[in-house]
């Protein structure tokens, strides 16, 4: 069975396919989730997926035979895509702007098998609904740091899981990667996903 290679740096995405019962090799794509600006929030997350995974697929250290897996998160709040904050101040505007509120967090997914050189590519979207937060719980949860390096500025497997007050769809989406959907794409390209699992190792 071939060798898993996740094409990201998130340690929240190497837990979740841990916790599935797979162990991936983790080769980071180096790709600069800025260079594309103006896209709608799906084919944003969508792209930025392929490009991670085009990056690494073509290069000499993946081992022989191995589906290398791209993923890139976005929230999409009124119609935009909120990526990393980056900064405190944007951090606070995005808890100010989505407190009480709904948005979309939205996965670009793409898989290749290196042995063929087929790829398919899919997104998934859950829907995320915000607390009422006040300005003082903002205020400390930005202090922390979390929300500053990943997608729409929260977590929901972190501190800010207590500021979601529930979701519509898969949770794992949510951590930035689709189980659900990563089974389909490994049966598209024709593989065994219980074949993928260690267990035990």
């Amino acid at each position: 069975m071939p060798t898993l290679v996740l094409a990201s740096q998130s340690p929240a995405r190497l837990k979740t396919l841990r916790e599935a019962g797979v162990e991936p090799v983790v080769i980071v794509s180096g790709v600069d989730e800025d260079r594309l600006d103006g896209l709608p929030p799906h084919e944003l997350a969508l792209r930025l997926a392929e490009l991670k995974c085009a990056a690494v697929a073509g290069r000499d250290d993946v081992p022989p035979g191995a589906l290398v897996l791209g993923c890139d998160s976005v929230l999409e709040l009124d119609g935009r895509p909120l990526g990393k904050p980056g900064t405190s101040e944007e951090a606070t505007r995005r808890w100010q702007a989505m407190r009480g509120r709904a948005g979309v967090l939205v996965t670009g997914h793409s898989l290749t098998d290196t042995a063929s050189g087929r790829t398919v590519s899919a997104t998934a979207a859950t829907t995320v609904r915000f607390a009422e937060v006040s300005d003082a719980e903002i205020e400390a949860y930005v202090a922390t740091g979390e929300p500053l390096h990943v997608a729409g500025a929260f977590t929901i497997d972190g501190l800010g899981g207590a500021f979601v007050d529930g979701i519509e769809g898969d949770h794992h989406n949510v951590v930035g990667l689709s189980l659900p959907l990563l089974r389909t794409m490994v049966a598209e390209l024709g593989h065994s996903w219980t074949a993928l699992w260690r267990l035990g190792g």
